[in-house]
Formats: C-alpha cells, sequence, structure tokens
C-alpha cells in the first residue's frame, strides 16, 4: 500500500506503516501536475502548495497528516480539503512528543545538504549516528526544511542548524523553545517561505541575533542568494 505522510507524525503511528511504501508529501518527488492554482489561494506557502499537488498526483490510498503546532492551520486546513473534497483516507495526527533524540546530525561536522537529508530520513528509519560535533561553527541556518534546497549549498560545511529542522533531529516538532533556540555568536540566515507563519519567528529572532532574515517564494532567486552570500562573507563565515 502507498501511504503518504506530512509533517512529523508520532513514532508509533508512523510504525505501524512501516512495511508499507511511505512517502514523504512536504518533499521534491520530481515533476508533478500541478493544480494548486484552481484550489489554494496565491497566498499559500510553497510547501503546501507541493503537498497538494503531490497528494493529487499520486494519489496515496492513505495519508498520515500533522495537523498539530509541529505543522501549521495551513496545513490542518489542506487535511481538511484533502478529506471532505477529494475524498481521500487521510489520518489525522498530533505528535506532542517530549521524549528529545538529541540534535547529532544538526551540530555536526557534515555538509549542510547532507544534514537536512539524514533528519528527513530520519522519519521513516529512524537511526543513531555517532558523528564529530563541529565545535566552532562557522555559520548557522534557522529553518524549517527548505523548498529549493539549493539554498543548502551556500553554506559551509558544519554549519549549525537551528529551528524547525532542529525540532524535528530531536523528535519534537511543536517543541516552540527548541524552536527559537539560537547560539548568538554564530552568524545566521533566519530562512522561512513566504506566507508561511514562521517568518514571524525568523524576523525577530534574526533581528535579537544580529542574523540576515530571509523570506522566499518557491525557488531560490538570484538576489536572495546574493543576500546570503554576502552576509556569510561579511560575518567571515566565508572567504
Amino acid at each position: 500500500m502507498k501511504v503518504g505522510f506530512v509533517g512529523y507524525p508520532p513514532d508509533e503511528i508512523m510504525r505501524e506503516y512501516c512495511s508499507e511504501e511511505l512517502i514523504d508529501l512536504d518533499n521534491d518527488l520530481g515533476r508533478v501536475e500541478e493544480k494548486d492554482d484552481l484550489y489554494l489561494p496565491k497566498i499559500t506557502c510553497s510547501v503546501i502548495k507541493r503537498i497538494f499537488n503531490n497528494a493529487l498526483a499520486l494519489r496515496p490510498q492513505k495519508i498520515i497528516f500533522d495537523v498539530g503546532e509541529g505543522k501549521c492551520d495551513s496545513g490542518r486546513f489542506l487535511s481538511w480539503l484533502l478529506r471532505e473534497y477529494f475524498h481521500m483516507d487521510v489520518v489525522e495526527t498530533r505528535n506532542q512528543n517530549r521524549r528529545g533524540r538529541g540534535t547529532v546530525i544538526c551540530d555536526s561536522e557534515l555538509p549542510l545538504r547532507r544534514k537536512f537529508e539524514l533528519i528527513l530520513d530520519g522519519i521513516v528509519a529512524p537511526k543513531d549516528y555517532k558523528l564529530g560535533m563541529e565545535l566552532h561553527p562557522k555559520a548557522g541556518l534557522w529553518s524549517v526544511p527548505c523548498w529549493d534546497a539549493r539554498i543548502l549549498d551556500l553554506f559551509p560545511d558544519g554549519t549549525r542548524v537551528f529551528g524547525w529542522t532542529r525540532c524535528f533531529e530531536n523528535g519534537t516538532p511543536d517543541d516552540l523553545d527548541l524552536e527559537c533556540h539560537v547560539e548568538k555568536d554564530v552568524p545566521t540566515v533566519f530562512y522561512a517561505q513566504t506566507f508561511c507563519s514562521k517568518n514571524i519567528l525568523a524576523k525577530n529572532l534574526a533581528r535579537v541575533y544580529r542574523g540576515l532574515y530571509v523570506d522566499c517564494d518557491g525557488r531560490l532567486t538570484a538576489s536572495v542568494k546574493a543576500q546570503i552570500e554576502a552576509f556569510l562573507y561579511l560575518r567571515g563565515a566565508m572567504k
């Protein structure tokens, strides 16, 4: 059976479907027909649009949808839309776990893209990693998993990961205190998708920690790329 999932459903729910074909509908699953313009407002974030388009294109037999505080209201409303108007079998969950697994990957010496790959893969197949810790990170990225993963290639190896992605690795997606944790001496880019409510956190955390606040609607633009590169260069993170 093909089972889609959205956000980070509780581990015990995911284990029930571990023998099925699990598909992360938040992710780029290749070129699919885009129908969001017909059903979603233009001011919908790119990730929610991707989930919708993936769900309609792949038509999984079941969707496990995290609709709690670890996701967003847009996700909760999309769950309703898929269930009520497209008659999909949606299992709504709320991940309120507080038994943290740690942030070994976020704090490691690995390249940033590899960190995100391991963290996202950990939903389907959780693993314990023994990785060297980057004691003096040159940069930080506070974000959710980015719609356009090319942004990850702009940062030096060992970049510290903050924000919802850090909560993701820890297994506590609705832990607001952890989501707001930032190391003050690390030059950090605070990134959120345009129209995402997490921009409220990103903008104000960037102000407090003297970071760079960036919001981007979908694909990484030349302007956003230049902003990030200039910030990292001027703060001594890149040569």
